[in-house]
């Protein structure tokens, strides 16, 4: 069973920076999609970012240019740098790792921007 780790989330200021990061152990699949979804009370999941295990990488369009998402397939790991992050930024980000046909995700990690 693989798990899905996320961690640095937190309260930044409008304009500022921070790096998510997640972690999937006790995988063995040499072929994987990992995403960064997130979710506000009341609404859906949306998705945020996608990186895949041959490192191409896609993006939802209120993200791109300020989010970016990177892999290290050695530590099964995947970060997503966020910056001049803005209120509406605000969610639970949840990490999803879809090894065909399976699909796994995180927790959650609050990101909070708010001055």
């Amino acid at each position: 069973q693989v798990q899905v780790v996320e961690s640095g989330g937190g309260l930044v200021q409008p304009g500022g920076s921070l790096r998510l990061s997640c972690v999937a152990s006790d995988s063995v699949a040499p072929s994987w999609i990992m995403a960064w979804y997130r979710q506000t009370p009341g609404k859906l999941r949306e998705w945020v970012a996608s990186i895949t295990s041959l490192g191409e990488t896609t993006y939802k369009d209120s993200v791109r240019g300020r989010f970016t998402i990177a892999g290290d397939i050695d530590k099964d790991t995947i970060y997503l740098q966020m910056n001049n992050l803005k209120p509406e930024d605000t969610a639970t980000y949840y990490c999803q790792r879809i090894e065909k046909p399976l699909t796994y995700w995180g927790q959650g990690i609050q990101v909070t921007v708010s001055s």
